[in-house]
């Protein structure tokens, strides 16, 4: 059997070739995507395309199945956790600003953006929160964002339609300075010790799933606009 290969220049996401290398974690750390203009695009059409979409259903299915797969004990101590940018919360309109992560991060303009309290659900990830909720998972959001945008974090999750949460932890002046990684492992870490059962973990970068006291199941959402070590 024969098969034939396309041309390099046939597919146009083969030019922006360091894409595998940043979901599978192996290109870190990095501020912008490459500066290579078919980056810029790949990534642009990938998140405004079908693909970003049938990816992010995808793992919102596996996650739903394994959700009804587990046993929970009943306690009150069964925990899903959830990051919220770009897990529960698109960005995307964000970034559209910004050149889809070929713009280095801007800490002020984006707390602006947070401010607003305008970023859209993840329709998908919507569905697999409302089914944690309803099989008696306890779902605790745990997210980079700074302690003093917890008003327009609640207002922006409830007007989007998440609501009943049963913990919200966000970055106090304590956690300045750490990597996210450290930051989520910590605080992962401080749940477990209170008895909590972590079965579930959803987040779109690496560093919200890795580390210390992961998760029994982890699922990844693509996300190839930045990286937060």
């Amino acid at each position: 059997m024969e098969i034939e290969l396309k041309e390099f220049g046939q597919e146009p996401q083969l030019k922006c070739t360091g894409r595998f290398a940043v979901e599978t974690n192996n290109l870190s750390p990095w501020k912008t995507i490459p500066p290579a203009p078919a980056c810029a695009s790949y990534v642009k059409d990938y998140m405004t395309g079908r693909g970003y979409c049938i990816d992010l259903e995808k793992v919102s299915q596996e996650a739903i199945a394994y959700a009804r797969s587990v046993q929970l004990v009943g306690d009150g101590k069964d925990v899903w956790v959830f990051d919220i940018d770009d897990t529960l919360l698109s960005t995307l309109p964000y970034y559209a600003e910004h050149g889809y992560g070929s713009e280095a991060f801007n800490g002020r303009d984006f707390d602006k953006w947070v401010n607003k309290a305008i970023s859209p659900a993840i329709e998908s990830s919507l569905k697999l929160y409302e089914e944690v909720l309803r099989l008696g998972f306890k779902v605790f959001l745990l997210s980079g964002r700074k302690e003093r945008r917890r008003g327009a974090t609640v207002k922006n999750l409830k007007n989007a339609g998440f609501q009943n949460w049963d913990r919200l932890t966000l970055r106090s002046l304590d956690d300045d300075g750490k990597t996210s990684t450290l930051y989520k492992s910590e605080k992962r870490t401080e749940i477990a010790n209170e008895g909590y059962r972590i079965l579930g973990n959803s987040g779109d970068q690496w560093s919200d799933i890795l580390g210390s006291s992961p998760s029994k199941r982890s699922f990844k959402l693509p996300n190839p606009m930045y990286y937060i070590p």
